[in-house]
């Protein structure tokens, strides 16, 4: 399992560093098999300057070459030979000076050092996107705000915070209780209390759900409470579909998801902080507005998420309409009924299945994902 020691941080009223929090983590059972620093960009942008472009002219030897002088805030002026075709003068850049390492997005990192290009010394570079890892582009120089002071570290510019520490620990299967954020920092907080002789808390989030109106109900009928003990869910609407914040991106991308939109990132982001998955239906989308939970039918078809189409058989429990399957429960969800970008009104559900069911369905479809590995440990978290 990934664990993010920034988002973890989150959670503990006590500050402990990254290598700290892994021992602790193995010290409690929750056994730290790797641990890697994660950068927003690589290298941190670190030793990169904001620059102003106070002299620009051709090089004397070069046509495609411009010959510059850069003020970064030091005592003199830095000469540097640039070839982007939109350097100019009175133009604030980012600058790597003499002793800067930069890390392209393709390609080994590269130490700036004095050199001579075309005859003329230049005393480093003035950087385009791709050439520091902050997009693809190489198209230019990079050119941002003018009211930006010259000697600026382009981190604080770009405000790209402090690193994260991605910890993979190795789960034995009977601690369900720590296959997210929140309870892992349980068991560091007892760790901490131990430790420390006094309490230390873990910090839940403080969770608000809308309240639903009558014009809202959705009907849930439970065909056999063997195969599901609880189904709730709310109705959403005025719903957007769109990119995510970019905290929210960033959380996902740090345990290696790949963010979608607002409604599957946040889905996600609550499986991981507290270990229960959801699922959003479009409203639209359930007919006769009613949710039934039942067996699937043997030799039945189910078209999923992925397009692919999938067979079922008796084991299987599905989440229905009042006249089509809309998801294998607990495992994976349909192609017409998820969610898209027209999509205006949600229904969030969060159910408990029979384990089971689950570990069956997840093993015989080859679908062993992040919510059915939670679903199916249930009975061994309760015991």
């Amino acid at each position: 399992m990934t664990i993010s020691y920034n988002w973890l941080s989150e959670y503990i009223d006590q500050k402990v560093t990254p290598q700290r929090m892994s021992e602790i983590l193995t010290s409690v059972g929750l056994e730290v098999e790797a641990m890697e620093k994660l950068e927003t960009v690589k290298g941190g942008l670190q030793g990169l300057l904001i620059g102003k472009v106070v002299a620009c002219g051709p090089h004397p030897d070069a046509d495609k070459l411009r010959l510059t002088k850069v003020d970064i805030g030091a005592e003199n002026l830095l000469q540097i030979v640039c070839g982007a075709p939109n350097v100019a003068q009175g133009q604030t850049v980012v600058v790597a000076s003499i002793g800067t390492t930069i890390y392209p997005c393709e390609g080994d990192p590269l130490t700036m050092r004095k050199a001579k290009i075309r005859g003329v010394e230049s005393e480093g570079m003035i950087c385009a996107e791709d050439e520091i890892g902050l997009g693809i582009s190489h198209s230019g120089s990079i050119v941002i705000d003018d009211e930006v002071k010259p000697g600026t570290p382009a981190s604080i510019y770009y405000q790209l915070g402090e690193p994260d520490y991605i910890y993979e620990i190795g789960l034995t299967p009977n601690r369900m209780d720590s296959m997210s954020h929140i309870g892992v920092a349980k068991d560091v907080c007892a760790f901490l209390s131990n430790e420390n002789g006094k309490m230390v808390l873990s910090k839940m989030p403080n969770i608000q759900l809308p309240v639903s109106t009558p014009t809202d109900i959705i009907c849930i009928e439970i065909a056999d409470e063997k195969l599901c003990a609880r189904y709730a869910g709310v109705c959403i609407d005025h719903i957007k579909v769109g990119d995510s914040p970019e905290w929210l991106q960033n959380r996902l991308k740090s345990i290696g998801l790949r963010p979608i939109n607002n409604v599957v990132d946040i889905t996600n982001f609550v499986l991981h902080e507290i270990g229960q998955p959801l699922h959003a239906f479009d409203r639209i989308k359930i007919k006769g507005d009613t949710i039934v939970v039942k067996h699937a039918l043997a030799g039945g078809k189910f078209l999923c998420l992925d397009e692919k189409e999938r067979a079922l058989n008796e084991n299987d429990i599905m989440i229905a309409n009042e006249s089509d399957n809309m998801c294998i429960a607990g495992v994976f969800g349909g192609l017409h009924s998820g969610v898209s970008e027209q999509t205006t009104s949600l229904f969030l559900e969060s159910a408990w299945f029979t384990p089971s069911h689950i570990r069956k369905t997840s093993m015989r479809l080859g679908l062993r994902t992040d919510a059915a590995i939670r679903f199916e440990k249930v009975w061994i978290s309760a015991m």
